[in-house]
């Protein structure tokens, strides 16, 4: 979407600019404010040109003298020196898109159905999109471990999980309260519960790590609380 947005509102400007466009001024405004917002979502921020809108831009085009003899060439090339970088942004994110994208589940629904953890997964996958130092990798460890929190908050059930008398574990004791979940649910099922504990592991790991941290090292992690949430609402739903 962001792509083909940016591509859009550069050539309107650019026909505006010699000519004539097919959007009138208060469309204008609307894809410029679109495409600002769509590329708050993805964390860009680079994409700041002094104008809003085909007025803004007339009357920024005659102040820095892109008026009379030669303008439509200057005019183009002014909107080239503020989209061209925002295109190769977009590219370069579409273009690794593939080898960055986290897991999905088999199940046939795409979310969980628990809003709270969904909306962490959406986040941690939206982080991991724009990521690009090993502190963005490393705060990839920050989001996996809320969305285990999240996922611990709805997925235990004292009155259904605990163990004996014992008071119930605080809600960022993922790692007890999610094995304490596979552990009733299915019998004490020894190979997930480790599963589950490795993947709050994975993700301390991340989170605390950011010196090194890599983009392989955080996609594993994200991958595996990913997953992690899948299985455990497939096994709630059994």
């Amino acid at each position: 979407m962001a792509v083909a947005l940016a591509r859009f509102a550069h050539e309107e400007f650019e026909d505006f600019a010699t000519g004539g466009a097919d959007i009138e001024q208060t469309d204008s405004i609307d894809v410029i404010r679109a495409l600002v917002a769509v590329l708050a979502r993805l964390d860009i921020s680079t994409f700041d040109p002094p104008f809003r809108d085909f007025e803004m831009f007339q009357k920024y085009w005659k102040r820095e003298g892109m008026a009379g003899s030669g303008g439509y060439d200057k005019r183009r090339r002014c909107l080239e020196e503020h989209f061209e970088p925002l295109h190769e942004v977009l590219a370069a994110r579409e273009a690794g898109s593939i080898s960055s994208t986290l897991a999905t589940a088999v199940s046939s629904d795409p979310v969980t159905g628990w809003p709270l953890v969904d909306e962490e997964l959406s986040e941690l996958r939206r982080h991991f999109e724009s990521a690009s130092s090993p502190q963005d990798y490393s705060n990839i460890g920050n989001d996996c471990v809320s969305t285990l929190e999240a996922l611990s908050a709805v997925a235990y059930d004292h009155s259904l999980h605990q163990l004996d008398d014992e008071p119930e574990p605080p809600v960022d004791k993922t790692k007890i309260r999610l094995a304490r979940v596979i552990e009733v649910e299915l019998a004490d099922n020894e190979e997930l519960r480790k599963l589950a504990r490795a993947t709050v592991d994975a993700a301390q790991a991340v989170k605390h790590r950011r010196k090194a941290m890599s983009e392989v090292a955080a996609g594993i992690s994200a991958d595996a609380v990913i997953l992690l949430a899948h299985i455990l609402r497939r096994i709630r739903e059994v």
